[in-house]
């Protein structure tokens, strides 16, 4: 992990597409602006672990329905 200090209204790179800026320090929370690409999905990492989660459920999901049908048709 790359650790970088940055003081308010300094910014990190990253490649040629995103810029992370610190924009408020308040305590122990900071605020960041993120400037990139719309194609470029953002999420807090609370998020991003439950997109995860709900994916992870649906492929299991299409799977078991898939297992289900292919034994019905072995049966025809």
């Amino acid at each position: 992990m790359l650790v970088l200090t940055r003081k308010i209204n300094e910014a990190i790179k990253i490649g040629e597409d995103i810029e992370l800026k610190v924009l408020a320090v308040d305590g122990d929370q900071i605020k960041l602006g993120i400037s990139a690409p719309k194609h470029i999905d953002i999420h807090r990492m609370e998020v991003y672990l439950d997109i995860q989660e709900q994916n992870s459920e649906a492929a299991k999901v299409s799977t078991d329905l898939f297992n289900i049908f292919k034994k019905s048709t072995k049966n025809d």
